[in-house]
């Protein structure tokens, strides 16, 4: 992950203060009585999980994408979230649907595959199967920023809440067109502009959504022995932000009889939307209708 550190002291909450974006997250009716929740990234968006909602969609599932808990808010209310509320609207979408379908799935990308194994954890007879695109549980990929090593020491600081990463290119996609319509709206993009947050999510990352990560991480890794569900992990081979190893570590510790691992070699971190997301979608349905992985 390329950013630049950015302080904004002088910040005026007042100019922030703009409304919400709508709740645009997906719900798309399925015919074969299953059911799928799709789980986008820290300061994503559902747009994100967009193409795979569809393409699982037209396979029979039902997919949901909820929009994580104040994602689409104002900068200064994003950053005082914690990941409790990130898992709760995760919980909350499987509440509300679990009694409707026979079987119910659920998957993530970044942060959002996290979110998908601790739902897998808690309710451990309710999920079907996780699959975990691109996990983050340390920023370690050929992108990273050098000086990542030193967040640790803002954490516990007033410094928190007005530090902010702006990501640079490549953005985790590798394919030149869609990282050019990035590229042009995160040059324009300003702390206090919302304009199409919704379709790109944030191109300010505050430091304190790092620390929620981090506290996140250390919950989750003291849960994945637990984790029996199957467990399916594709990250590309030269993902930009987070590295194979973080779906090894995964792969190597949750107790899942069925667990695969799948790399990709044309992709780098937002496998959603870059150049293998049809061959994505498509290890992801083979995974959902209990097919074996292709050697």
């Amino acid at each position: 992950m390329a950013v630049q550190f950015s302080l904004n002291l002088r910040f005026s909450k007042k100019r922030q203060d703009q409304g919400h974006l709508p709740d645009n997250g997906l719900e798309l009716p399925g015919k074969n009585g299953d059911a799928v929740i799709l789980i986008h990234g820290m300061t994503g968006t559902p747009h994100e999980m967009r193409f795979l909602a569809n393409y699982l969609n037209r396979q029979g599932y039902a997919v949901f994408c909820p929009r994580l808990a104040n994602h689409g808010a104002p900068l200064h209310v994003l950053q005082k979230s914690k990941w409790e509320d990130f898992y709760q609207s995760v919980r909350a979408c499987y509440l509300k649907i679990r009694h409707q379908y026979k079987h119910v799935y659920t998957g993530g990308l970044s942060m959002g595959a996290l979110l998908a194994l601790l739902l897998a954890d808690e309710f451990k007879d309710g999920i079907q199967g996780v699959s975990c695109l691109s996990p983050t549980l340390f920023y370690d990929g050929w992108n990273a920023p050098w000086y990542r090593l030193f967040l640790p020491l803002a954490y516990n600081t007033p410094l928190k809440y007005f530090a902010y990463f702006k990501e640079e290119s490549p953005y985790g996609i590798k394919n030149e067109a869609v990282r050019r319509k990035v590229h042009e709206f995160y040059c324009k993009a300003q702390l206090h502009n919302m304009e199409q947050v919704h379709q790109y999510g944030y191109p300010f990352f505050p430091v304190t959504l790092l620390y929620q990560l981090q506290r996140l991480v250390k919950h989750l890794k003291c849960r994945l022995h637990g984790i029996k569900a199957p467990v399916q992990l594709i990250q590309a081979q030269h993902d930009d932000m987070s590295s194979v190893r973080n779906s090894k570590f995964i792969y190597e510790r949750v107790k899942s009889d069925r667990k695969e691992l799948v790399l990709l070699h044309n992709s780098y971190h937002i496998i959603t939307a870059d150049q293998e997301r049809s061959i994505v979608a498509q290890h992801i349905q083979r995974f959902l209708s209990g097919q074996p992985q292709l050697v």
